[in-house]
């Protein structure tokens, strides 16, 4: 994998207000439209074959759902189906998103309300494929014993994101709203868990590994995107990058299912270091991960996509009048 990036300089250009949006939603430091250009990743040849193997440039956070992607490399399973997959991991959405504005990768774990924000610049992003993320409620108030506890208390997250989305469609089950609660916004996570764990909120969003994090700590996991049935993580190509490369994208999920696969069929201690290493684990929990049953790779639903587009536009994000259809690629799922 290669991790020795530079930071980016943000791009200008001539839609300041849209990127103002983009600014405040996900925290980018970009500015300007327009597709994101190829990164130089050029074909070599496999020795054994004389095939030429292409390279796709993979933006991944250090979570969960960039596990079978690693692993995949990592085992040669992308070599083995006919292309290197080229890992970048970030550890923040900004700095991905910059690395995607200025083209230095080609597909990128994102989530619908990025995918609504994309779109609404201007960008031609496309869901190729939903992932296996994880977004847990935590809580060290012990008054707090469920979602519907949360009137009048205040939760920590990130707003106009994927956490804030979670956090909406929670409430909304526990037959409250997001007026129930007092967000204090906190983008990095890390601080979030700190927060927390000092009693300076009742509950917070976060991800792994800081849910384990903080169990370890004693906090009390309230519910999660898979209790609840909410599906915001997806992995997306601009439709530039599928029409160069769609063979290349049938290639890089053949890996994928190879390495849920191997997962599947080893004991977790044949690749728990990875994880650690790649995710972010401290070495002292090593024992405590519970690594997910990650399924073949699928595509998101429809319905899924449907909800998060119009929560968007709620609060403002998307005026454009996008549907499911209209951001999901039939490259790999028809």
């Amino acid at each position: 994998m290669n991790n020795n990036r530079k930071p980016n300089e943000p791009l200008r250009g001539k839609r300041p207000a849209v990127w103002m949006l983009l600014t405040a939603a996900l925290g980018l430091t970009l500015a300007g439209c327009g597709g994101a250009s190829q990164p130089n990743a050029s074909a070599h040849s496999d020795i054994s074959t004389g095939a030429k193997t292409e390279t796709l440039t993979l933006g991944l956070l250090p979570s969960i759902d960039a596990i079978p992607f690693i692993v995949a490399h990592e085992q040669g399973f992308d070599q083995k189906q006919g292309v290197e997959l080229d890992i970048q991991t970030f550890k923040s959405a900004k700095d991905r998103d910059v690395a995607f504005q200025a083209g230095k990768v080609e597909g990128l774990s994102a989530d619908l309300v990025a995918i609504s924000i994309y779109n609404q610049a201007g960008k031609d992003v496309k869901i190729t494929s939903t992932t296996f993320g994880e977004f847990d409620l935590l809580t060290g108030n012990p008054e707090v014993k469920s979602a519907a506890d949360l009137k009048g208390k205040t939760v920590i997250l990130s707003k106009n994101t994927s956490t804030e989305y979670t956090m909406a469609m929670m409430l909304k089950q526990a037959g409250l709203t997001e007026d129930d609660i007092t967000v204090t916004e906190v983008p990095q996570i890390p601080t979030r868990l700190e927060l927390l764990k000092n009693n300076k909120a009742d509950a917070a969003v976060l991800p792994e590994p800081f849910v384990t994090m903080g169990r370890e700590a004693g906090l009390q996991v309230l519910g999660s995107t898979h209790t609840a049935k909410v599906n915001p993580f997806v992995l997306a190509f601009p439709q530039s990058v599928i029409d160069a490369k769609a063979d290349s994208i049938h290639k890089m999920y053949a890996a994928y299912d190879e390495a849920v696969e191997y997962m599947k069929n080893h004991d977790q201690k044949d690749y728990i270091d990875l994880i650690i290493k790649e995710v972010g684990y401290p070495e002292t929990l090593k024992d405590q991960i519970d690594v997910p049953d990650y399924i073949p790779a699928n595509q998101a639903d429809p319905a899924q996509v449907d909800n998060a587009l119009n929560w968007a536009r709620e609060k403002g994000l998307l005026s454009k009048d996008l549907k499911a259809s209209d951001v999901m690629s039939d490259v790999q799922f028809k």
